[in-house]
C-alpha cells in the first residue's frame, strides 16, 4: 500500500509539473488533437483509433485525450482534464474549432458541388485508368523508386505514391487503411490550390497581380505599397513568425482565431516588399480575405473555387475547410485524394488546359515558376521549386505543392512527370532527392 501511494504521489507530481510547464501550449495542444481527429473522421472517414495511435500520436499532442461522438459528429480532446477542446464537422465546409464566437446557426450556406459522370479515364476523367504501356519507361526501375519511398517505414512513415506519366497513371501504392479514394490532408499544398484561383481570375480578367492589395487599413502608412504578386511570393515585408513549435503567429491563428484573414493584416511592415522573403501561412489566409472581396456574396466566394477549379477538373473528393467566419483556410486545410491530388498536378504540366478548357493562361506557370527574390531559388508564386539545385540529382525545373508532415505533389515538365508523395514525415526523414532521382531514373 505504501508503493502504491508513492507511485500515485510521484505520478501526480509528474502530471503537475507537465501541465505547469506547457499550461500555456493547453490550447494548442488540444485544438490541434480535436481538429485533426475531428477532420480526419468526419472529412477522411478514418477511424479514431487509427488517429490516435498514428496521426496524434506524436510529442506534445499525444498527451491529448480525444473522444468522438458520431451522432454529433464533435471530437473533444484536454490534456489531464484541462483546457478542453471542440471541434465541430459542418457538412461541405469541414470542422471548425469551437470557441465563443462559434453559433451553429449561422452556418447555413454551403459550397455547391458539381459532380458530373464522364467517360473519360482518369486523370482527366472518372472512369478506370488506362492499362497503357510506354517503353520509354522502365518499370523494374518505377518500381526500385516506389519501394525506396517505402522503405525504412518507421522512419519515411509514406502513406500513398502516385505517378503520372505524360497524363497515365504509371504507379500507386497505399499503406494498409488508406487507397485511391482516401482523402489526405495536404496542409500546406492548399496554398498552392489558394493561389490557382488568382490564376484563374487573372486569366478571366478580373484581377491583375500588380493590383495593390485592397486592404482599407494599409492605405496611410508603408503597407500600401503591398501588391497581389508581393503576397503570392511572401514578400510583402509584413512581420510574422511561422514558428508550429511553440505560440506563435502562425499557432494562435490556427487554434486560437475565429477569422484567420485578420492575423496577418494587422501586422506591421518590417521591410519594403521585395527586401526580404518570409514564409507566412497568414499571408495566405489574407489573401483567401482578399478572394472574398472579389465576389459580391458570401455562397459566390464559397462556390468559386468548386465551380472554376476543384470539380471542373474532377477533383470530386476536394474539401476545403472554413473557418468559423467561413473564411476557407488556405493555408493549411485542404483535404483530397491521393489521384485527386495528381489530377492537380497533371493541370500545372498541362499549363492549365483540361480537356480543351483553358482553366488559366498558360503564362501562370511561368509566373508561380519565377524565383522569388531572397527566396534562394526555393519558392516561386506560392509553390516550391528545384531552380537552385536543392535536390541535385532531380532536374531543376521540378516544381512542388509542399505540406507539413511530407506531403507533397511534384511536377517535373522536362519528364512528362507528376508524383504524388503523402505521408506523416518529412525531410530529412524522406529522403526527396534519392527518391524522385529514382523515379527521374526510370524514364529512358
Amino acid at each position: 500500500m505504501k508503493l502504491f501511494k508513492r507511485a500515485l504521489v510521484l505520478l501526480l507530481i509528474v502530471v503537475g509539473v507537465l501541465v505547469y510547464l506547457n499550461y500555456t501550449k493547453l490550447n494548442i495542444i488540444s485544438g490541434y488533437a480535436s481538429k485533426n481527429m475531428a477532420s480526419s473522421v468526419f472529412v477522411a472517414g478514418r477511424s479514431a483509433e487509427s488517429i490516435t495511435q498514428y496521426d496524434n500520436n506524436v510529442p506534445l499532442i499525444k498527451l491529448a485525450e480525444t473522444e468522438v461522438d458520431n451522432d454529433t459528429k464533435l471530437a473533444s480532446s484536454s490534456v489531464y482534464g484541462f483546457m478542453e477542446r471542440q471541434s465541430v464537422y459542418r457538412e461541405g465546409l469541414g470542422t471548425v474549432l469551437i470557441n465563443d464566437d462559434y453559433d451553429s446557426s449561422e452556418f447555413t450556406l454551403k459550397p455547391n458541388r458539381n459532380k458530373v459522370s464522364d467517360t473519360i479515364p482518369y486523370p482527366y476523367g472518372q472512369l478506370s485508368p488506362k492499362d497503357t504501356v510506354f517503353p520509354e519507361i522502365d518499370m523494374a526501375q518505377m518500381n526500385k523508386a516506389v519501394a525506396t519511398a517505402f522503405s525504412n517505414a518507421d522512419v519515411q512513415k509514406t502513406r500513398t505514391l502516385l505517378v503520372l506519366y505524360k497524363g497515365h497513371l504509371i504507379t500507386e501504392k497505399y499503406i494498409d487503411g488508406f487507397t485511391k479514394d482516401t482523402p489526405v490532408l495536404g496542409w500546406s499544398m492548399a496554398k498552392s490550390v489558394l493561389a490557382t484561383c488568382y490564376g484563374i481570375l487573372e486569366h478571366q480578367g478580373k484581377l491583375g497581380m500588380d493590383w495593390p492589395a485592397p486592404i482599407a487599413e494599409w492605405k496611410q502608412d508603408e503597407r500600401k505599397d503591398i501588391t497581389l504578386n508581393h503576397l503570392l511570393r511572401m514578400q510583402s515585408g509584413l512581420d510574422w513568425e511561422e514558428d508550429y513549435t511553440k505560440i506563435s503567429d502562425v499557432t494562435k491563428m490556427l487554434f486560437l482565431d475565429s477569422d484567420m484573414t485578420k492575423a496577418q493584416k494587422g501586422k506591421k511592415a518590417i521591410a519594403k516588399p521585395t527586401e526580404i522573403w518570409n514564409y507566412s501561412s497568414g499571408t495566405t489566409n489574407l489573401l483567401s480575405g482578399i478572394l472574398r472581396q472579389q465576389f459580391r456574396s458570401h455562397q459566390e466566394y464559397l462556390d468559386f473555387p468548386y465551380s472554376a477549379l476543384i470539380d471542373k477538373i474532377g477533383m470530386y473528393s476536394m474539401v476545403m475547410e472554413a473557418d468559423i467566419a467561413g473564411n476557407y483556410v488556405g493555408s493549411s486545410y485542404a483535404w483530397a485524394s491521393t489521384r485527386d491530388w495528381a489530377r492537380f498536378g497533371q493541370l500545372y504540366l498541362d499549363k492549365g488546359l483540361w480537356n480543351g478548357d483553358q482553366i488559366f493562361n498558360t503564362a501562370w506557370v511561368d509566373y508561380i515558376t519565377e524565383p522569388t527574390l531572397h527566396s534562394d531559388g526555393t519558392y516561386g508564386a506560392h509553390f516550391w521549386l528545384n531552380a537552385n539545385g536543392k535536390y541535385p540529382d532531380v532536374p531543376k525545373d521540378l516544381f512542388s505543392c509542399n505540406g507539413h508532415e511530407g506531403q507533397y505533389v511534384f511536377v517535373i515538365p522536362s519528364k512528362d512527370l507528376v508524383v504524388v508523395r503523402t505521408g506523416l514525415a518529412s525531410e530529412p526523414s524522406f529522403d526527396i532527392n534519392t527518391f524522385l532521382s529514382e523515379v527521374v531514373k526510370s524514364v529512358q
